[in-house]
């Protein structure tokens, strides 16, 4: 089993809550508007931490602004999503962009998203931080159980 944590729009602060379950998780995925390096550094997952810049993200040179990773039952791929509609990034633009995935991550609109509708699955953790996270910090989880059988689970913390 493969678990990974999903987070995004920390903007230099991320809910301690979210600091412990990552810990559990073997990979950490950071959706962008990360705005303070420390946050990735309080990230401690069992293997990685892959992030990438969002639009507040500039100053941070060492992250690209889209990641991809192979996982067992497919490909995950991460941006921010702000290149994709302002306000609120168009799911159809996305799986346009990314017809081989079997999952989307994105951020921007600090608002969490589950639509597995249609492949590929578009994903939008929702704010971890306390900048607009609509009342708590969001995160999401994914069990990879074998390739087939992908679990993909919400956290609040208040």
């Amino acid at each position: 089993m493969l678990k990974i944590g999903i987070l995004s729009d920390t903007h230099g602060v991320v809910h301690p809550g979210i600091v412990e379950l990552i810990k559990n998780c073997d990979i950490a995925i950071h959706a962008g508007d990360i705005v303070d390096i420390d946050v990735i550094h309080k990230l401690n997952p069992k293997q990685k931490v892959v992030a990438v810049q969002g639009n507040n993200d500039a100053h941070i040179s060492c992250f690209e602004e889209v990641e991809t990773l192979e996982l067992p039952g497919g490909k995950l791929v991460v941006e921010h999503g702000h290149k994709h509609g302002h306000h609120q990034p168009s799911h159809d633009s996305l799986r346009s962009t990314y017809p081989d995935a079997k999952i989307i991550v994105y951020g921007h609109t600090h608002k969490q998203v589950i639509d597995t509708e249609h492949t590929p699955w578009v994903i939008n953790p929702g704010a971890a931080g306390d900048i607009r996270n609509y009342g708590s910090a969001k995160c999401l989880t994914i069990n990879i159980n074998s390739p087939d059988d992908w679990d993909l689970k919400s956290h609040k913390f208040y």
